[in-house]
């Protein structure tokens, strides 16, 4: 498939070169044209679709149910991120993915205390909604 064009809404393009979709998932699927290769859906009820994808338990506002797994899904969206088109939603696409992107941007090699910061000015700059999902971006232990 096509790497992600270049501008389109939600595109993120890490420091390395490497590009991910944010997306909200209330505002509608996407056409097949433009879907992912493989996704990653961060919403408190199964969310599954018609690609490949991995389902995060994580209530609005709040933190994933089990961060260890989290932190290992995102992994795995960064790494296919190198050869695939890679989304990473939420329902309005704010906070769970900011705090996500943030991670993906952590596994790039920006620093902790600065990822927050860099997610807010490339992507959302309301991303990342709440003190503990700064903090949970800047605390996280990322396996390797």
């Amino acid at each position: 498939m096509e790497p992600w064009a270049a501008g389109p809404s939600g595109v993120v393009t890490l420091p390395s070169g490497r590009s991910v979709r944010g997306r909200g998932l209330r505002r509608g699927p996407v056409d097949a044209a433009d879907a992912p290769d493989f996704g990653v859906y961060l919403t408190a009820r199964l969310h599954q679709e018609s690609w490949r994808s991995r389902w995060i338990a994580w209530p609005d506002f709040r933190l994933p149910r089990e961060p260890t797994s989290a932190l290992s899904a995102l992994r795995e969206a960064y790494d296919r991120s190198a050869t695939e088109r890679v989304e990473i939603a939420c329902g309005g696409g704010t906070g769970r993915t900011g705090t996500a992107l943030a991670i993906l941007a952590r596994y790039d090699g920006v620093p902790a205390d600065e990822a927050v910061a860099w997610v807010r000015a490339v992507y959302r700059r309301n991303a990342v909604e709440t003190p503990w999902q700064r903090r949970f971006v800047r605390e996280a232990q990322l396996p390797l």
